[in-house]
């Protein structure tokens, strides 16, 4: 109510109506009762008071009845998200203050739908700057938001609502269509435009409205990791010339010392412990550098014909594993010395990492687009993102006495081959990592 009180109720209404309807039938049965016998006299009061009611009933309920049309029509505007309908206040009594209550309900509906729409505006502004590709499908497995990065990551650019996010998929290299439709985190390497592209992919699942969503995630970290490889190249070469001043210090007090002897026969027999500890410092050296050489002078893989069986048990002669599946019949083609070192390199680092000899598993299996894919998993403690988003980096190590040559080596190897590495955190706990090869 404007006022905010109420004059008459709709009782007070009806008593008025009630005694209206007396005062016109006592006055009219007054005025036949002098022309006509008093029965037929009482006979047509009663009519006319009653003929006086209906019309009178008739009226009041006319303005009730368009008052409570009025508002459901409201009310069904509010069902079809329209609050922008309101009634105008005439009435002094109880409809008169619903239909207030229903002006100040859609003012506030409507200002709470403003003030959403405003939230929501601001959320898909930043998600579309986002230079990370967010996309989300409903329980159909359908696109329901992608924004400009996912666009132009999955799409070419083009329009991903709508769509199947297994179609999707379909257009995009295979270690990312495998990245993304695992669960979990992953991190992979993929060649986009001549030049290769690490990225980082999360996908999550939950449930919107008692309907299963998939949120998927892929941030690329091409440029982050080149700024980390420029302080890690630095911090490599502080650790070069740490060790080289380490050893070649004593060897050149040594040589003084040698120089020294030789001008007194006497101490000639100090000669062999010194020459003795110049080879140990040579020797120690020698493979200090012999270690980052291995990593610069990875030569052309020599692609041949191999039987994966024959394979796979020469590996497991060298560090035990065991066979998750069969392997394929047809033989895979690449160069068997380098990828069994890529493939010692992830099981040495498979029981560092805390798994049992039994759980450190190996599984070859087709890809859909003609190539092999070699899968490594152990249940050890698995990597916090920190350590994923740099483990591809060379001499980056998460082991005090790690060198951080080994996964740089293997995803160098692979890359070799035309193929790539990708890391991945197991559900419960380890590590997925999967090695690609191109078809022969």
């Amino acid at each position: 109510m404007p006022d905010g009180r109420r004059r008459f109720s709709l009782a007070g209404k009806l008593a008025v109506l009630v005694a209206a309807d007396v005062v016109v039938t006592a006055a009219l049965g007054a005025v036949l009762v002098r022309l006509l016998p008093w029965p037929a006299a009482f006979a047509l009061s009663l009519a006319g008071g009653l003929a006086f009611s209906l019309w009178a009933l008739s009226r009041a309920l006319a303005s009730v009845t368009r008052t409570l049309q009025a508002l459901t029509d409201g009310v069904r505007g509010f069902r079809d998200q329209d609050f922008s309908l309101r009634l105008s206040v005439r009435r002094r009594d109880e409809l008169g203050e619903l239909v207030g209550l229903y002006n100040e309900m859609g003012d506030a509906l409507r200002a709470e739908r403003h003030d959403l729409f405003q939230r929501e505006l601001l959320l898909d502004t930043v998600l579309q700057g986002a230079p990370v590709a967010i996309a989300l499908s409903g329980p159909t497995g359908r696109v329901v938001y992608a924004n400009r990065a996912a666009r132009d990551l999955l799409g070419g650019g083009r329009k991903l609502e709508g769509r199947a996010f297994e179609q999707v998929l379909d257009g995009c290299p295979a270690e990312m269509r495998e990245a993304l439709a695992a669960s979990g985190d992953a991190l992979f390497t993929v060649g986009r435009d001549g030049e290769e592209e690490t990225y980082r992919t999360v996908r999550r699942n939950f449930h919107l409205n008692t309907q299963l969503h998939s949120l998927y995630m892929a941030e690329r970290l091409t440029p982050e990791l080149r700024r980390r490889e420029v302080e890690v190249w630095k911090k490599a070469i502080r650790v070069m010339n740490h060790e080289l001043n380490n050893s070649l210090a004593p060897i050149r007090s040594l040589v003084h010392s040698a120089r020294q002897v030789v001008g007194r026969p006497e101490h000639a027999h100090r000669l062999e412990d010194i020459f003795a500890t110049i080879e140990e410092r040579a020797i120690h050296l020698t493979d200090f550098l012999e270690g980052y050489a291995r990593f610069a002078r990875l030569p052309r893989p020599r692609k041949e014909p191999v039987s994966w069986n024959e394979f796979l048990d020469g590996v497991a002669r060298l560090c035990p594993f065991r066979l998750d599946a069969p392997v394929p019949d047809l033989p895979g083609c690449f160069d068997p010395t380098q990828l069994q070192q890529v493939l010692i390199n992830l099981l040495k680092n498979a029981y560092e990492a805390g798994s049992a000899e039994g759980e450190v598993t190996v599984s070859v299996h087709r890809t859909v687009d003609g190539g092999t894919a070699v899968r490594v998993a152990d249940r050890g403690r698995g990597m916090d993102d920190e350590v994923m988003n740099r483990a591809l980096l060379p001499f980056y190590s998460s082991k005090a006495s790690g060198a951080g040559l080994g996964l740089p080596l293997c995803k160098e190897i692979l890359e070799a081959h035309g193929g790539g590495l990708r890391l991945q955190n197991r559900p419960g706990g380890g590590l997925v990592v999967t090695c690609w090869l191109p078809p022969a």
